[in-house]
């Protein structure tokens, strides 16, 4: 994958089905879980279960039960991120969304990219009428560390509440940040 800044990235709503964007996300995520972060899949996750979920979360996203957000390197035509912000809670909260597998690939990382996949999950948050924004991430990682950068507030930690691709615990940090102004 090229090496490029920022500037050839952008990042939009996903909007339309097709194969390559299912392949891109797959590759995409193998990338993420080879690089040892606990997304949900183990360290031996194929292209196929991987194409297999994102197929899932694509259909989801056409019902409008989630808005999943793909960054794309312009110059090379390939996806190099992606964020979720799932909206379909129960009718007691319609009020807020859960932000969920932002994904940076390894080429990526340390440029910037997470944080515009936030920023902008958050704008689409207020643009949906939402308040409050949930998510969770594993405890003291990087990704932990850019949340509290970005000015989310700390719930709580569990404990080895989920393991790493390599089959070792790890801890989970839930966070919230409020999108009114105090």
């Amino acid at each position: 994958m090229e090496n490029t800044d920022l500037s050839n990235i952008v990042i939009e709503a996903w909007s339309e089905p097709d194969g390559k964007t299912i392949s891109e996300l797959a590759s995409l995520t193998l990338d993420v879980v080879r690089g040892g972060a606990s997304v949900g899949f183990m360290g031996n996750l194929s292209h196929e279960e991987a194409r297999n979920f994102w197929q899932q979360i694509l259909v989801k996203a056409t019902a409008g039960k989630i808005v999943l957000l793909i960054a794309k390197n312009t110059s090379s035509d390939q996806i190099v991120g992606t964020a979720q912000l799932q909206i379909d809670l129960p009718r007691n909260q319609p009020h807020r969304a859960d932000v969920a597998k932002m994904l940076v690939h390894s080429s990526f990382r340390r440029r910037g990219l997470a944080e515009s996949l936030l920023n902008r999950i958050e704008q689409l948050a207020k643009t949906l009428g939402k308040s409050l924004l949930v998510l969770d991430t594993v405890s003291y990682s990087p990704a932990h560390a850019l949340y509290l950068k970005c000015g989310w507030k700390v719930v709580g930690e569990i404990p080895n509440y989920a393991l790493l691709p390599d089959g070792t615990p790890c801890g989970t940090t839930y966070f919230y940040k409020s999108l009114i102004a105090d």
